[in-house]
Order: structure tokens, then C-alpha cells, then sequence
């Protein structure tokens, strides 16, 4: 189990920054999570197009393009030597004053983690985990799109926290108008009279790659798929609930807000859409 982390192209064991680094001070910041199969990143491209697209969502100019960041990413995995690992890339703003303006930030930091991939346990994907629906609301997207992934996350900090007080392994958050989002790290799918069902990217979520690659999976496979907007009590109908990311890939949800979900263990949707997502892993180049 190595981690190795990049700086700007310098690969260390430990890893330091500046106090002063506006993403240390105020979150100020972007990063992606990618994970690799047999070795390799997988919907790197992907990954990278969002990364990007978040900088310019914060006026941040990354000063190295996606080229330069593919031969750090796999730099970093040669050197750590995992059979396979967990990839955090985070661009700070940089040194700068000790205030929040960031024009005195003139250097962005470039920093690329590589560890071995945290292990979720197999009981967690067939028997499903719990979670809550919290008083945390996800942040408005005129406030803090959470179509840009930030390094600023307090606010689903704070979602894990209070499901935690209420016994559950994760959150779903409502928008300020009561519409359900997403999980603090997930996006949220549900499962109600056959149809599959997932909040649209106009209710505030980060649209995550997972979750377009299961939208995709199901409009193949004959799944009848809507995004939309639904109140949060709308989940507590629900025959099966599921969350999608980069490292839990699809996991079920048998319990919400102590109270089964459908019949308490993972659904046929669900199990179906879990078997087409390892399978779309599998058959990757």
C-alpha cells in the first residue's frame, strides 16, 4: 500500500504547501477522483474535460493543459506500483495574501494524489447501506454550483455529520426549495412503479461520471430512465434507492431514516444496473 503525491511534477512521499494557499485558507480549489482498472485511469478524459470546465466555473486558469496532466497521473502510478489506486487531482489557487482576494494568487498548484483504492465491503453491496434524509440543504446554484467541484465542502460535511447523529452511513440533501440532489459524495437514483428515476442537473448536482454512464447504460438496455424534480418526501415511496461514483461505482440503499427502503435489500433494477456497470468496466480498452 504506497501513496506517492505530485507537486507541480515533483513526486514525494509526504506532500507540503504553503498556510498561505488559498485552497488551504478557503477552499478556493478544483479536483477530481479517478480510479483505475487493471492499472489504468478509467474515463480519464472524462475526469479531465470536468476538471477544466470547473476552473473556468471558478476563473481559474490551470497553467498546464491535459497532456501534461496525463503524464504526472501516470508518473505518480509508476511510482507507487499499486495493483490499483485511487487518483485525487486538485489544482489550488495558490499562494496569496491572507485575504480572500484571489489576485494576488499568481501560481496555481498542481497536486495529484495516488493511493491504493478504499475498500468497500461486499456485504455493503448486497445488503445495501442506510442513509438519511437531512436538515442540510445543498447549496443553491446562484450561491455555489455544485456543478463545479470544488475543494470547498463543508456543506456536505455537515450532511455526513448530522446523518451520522441519526445512525445512518451517508446523507441525500433537498435544494433550497425541498427537491432532492444528491449524496455528500453520490449521485442519487431511485427506483419507483418500474421506472428509474434520478434529480436533473437544473435541481443543483454535480453531474458525476458515473452517473452519465449509467443514464447511458440504461437508455440501452431497455430501462425506463427520468430525470426531474421530486420533493424529498418522494424517496420514502421508492422501491429501490441506489447511489452512483467513481468509488463506490453503484451502491445500493436498503434503509432511509431507519425505515426500509422497498423490501430492504438491493432490487432487480438496482442488481441490473450494478451487473451493466461492472460489465462497461470490464470491457474498457
Amino acid at each position: 500500500m504506497t501513496t506517492k503525491i505530485n507537486i507541480n511534477g515533483d513526486i514525494q512521499d509526504e506532500g507540503f504547501i504553503s498556510i498561505l494557499d488559498h485552497g488551504f485558507l478557503f477552499g478556493d480549489s478544483i479536483y477530481e477522483v479517478v480510479c483505475t482498472d487493471e492499472g489504468k485511469p478509467y474515463f480519464l478524459n472524462e475526469h479531465l474535460k470536468r476538471l477544466y470546465a470547473s476552473a473556468s466555473g471558478i476563473s481559474l486558469e490551470i497553467p498546464h493543459d491535459e497532456t501534461w496532466i496525463k503524464k504526472q497521473i501516470q508518473a505518480t502510478l509508476d511510482s507507487a506500483g499499486n495493483d490499483e489506486s485511487y487518483i485525487r487531482i486538485i489544482v489550488t489557487r495558490g499562494v496569496g495574501d491572507l485575504d480572500i482576494d484571489p489576485s494576488s494568487c499568481s501560481h496555481p498548484n498542481i497536486i495529484i494524489f495516488v493511493k491504493n483504492i478504499p475498500q468497500i465491503s461486499e456485504e455493503s453491496y448486497a445488503k445495501g447501506i442506510s442513509v438519511a434524509l437531512v436538515s442540510i440543504k445543498r447549496n443553491s446554484r446562484d450561491a455555489l454550483n455544485p456543478a463545479v467541484k470544488t475543494g470547498n465542502y463543508l456543506n456536505n460535511v455537515l450532511a455526513r455529520v448530522e446523518a451520522q447523529k441519526m445512525g445512518a452511513e451517508d446523507a441525500i440533501m433537498v435544494n433550497p426549495w425541498g427537491q432532492l440532489t444528491e449524496g455528500t459524495t453520490s449521485n442519487l437514483f431511485f427506483v419507483k412503479e418500474g421506472r428509474l428515476l434520478t434529480p436533473e442537473k437544473g435541481c443543483g448536482i454535480l453531474s458525476g461520471i458515473t452517473r452519465e454512464k449509467i443514464i447511458l447504460l440504461a437508455n440501452e438496455n431497455g430501462i425506463t430512465l427520468e430525470e426531474g424534480k421530486w420533493p424529498g418526501e418522494e424517496l420514502f415511496k421508492a422501491d429501490e434507492v441506489f447511489l452512483s461514483g467513481t468509488v463506490k461505482k453503484v451502491m445500493p440503499v436498503s434503509v432511509l431514516d431507519s425505515r426500509p427502503v422497498g423490501d430492504g435489500k438491493p432490487g432487480p433494477i438496482t442488481q441490473k444496473i450494478m451487473r451493466l456497470y461492472s460489465e462497461l468496466l470490464e470491457n474498457l480498452d
